[in-house]
């Protein structure tokens, strides 16, 4: 079912089709990010930024900023192309919305105890692909 086009937040979907909008309109057409992100790179919004100026897909990325998050989750949360969201991000950056920092994988295992539930999750989903 189509999303509320009313709601400012959430892009227009279909649950058989999947986004009503095709990516290449979302980004204006550029497929080049003026800013360097690749898969791991953490992003996270500022609040600096009003969202009154910012386009639908503009404003549900910069949502799912609120707390640090890699490119590849938003991707894969919008359920756009990687290099589709390095463009609005780019935008982002340059509107001081968000900032961005390299992944680095031993600060993240230092600052957090493992989350057995997650791993187990991950797990089982793994084993019942087998």
């Amino acid at each position: 079912m189509p999303e509320a086009p009313g709601d400012p937040v959430t892009p227009l979907l279909d649950d058989a089709v999947g986004r009503m909008v095709r990516p290449y309109t979302v980004s204006e057409g550029r497929t080049k990010p003026t800013c360097h992100f690749d898969l791991m790179t953490m992003v996270v919004a500022t609040g600096t930024t009003s969202r009154r100026n910012l386009g639908l897909d503009h404003t549900h990325v910069l949502e799912l900023c609120r707390t640090p998050v890699t490119v590849a989750e938003i991707a894969g949360l919008t359920r756009m192309p990687a290099t589709v969201i390095k463009v609005l991000l780019s935008d982002l950056v340059e509107r001081g919305a968000v900032v961005t920092r390299p992944f680095d994988l031993a600060t993240q295992a230092a600052s957090a105890a493992p989350d057995l539930e997650l791993l187990e999750a991950l797990r089982d989903g793994l084993l019942k692909r087998l």
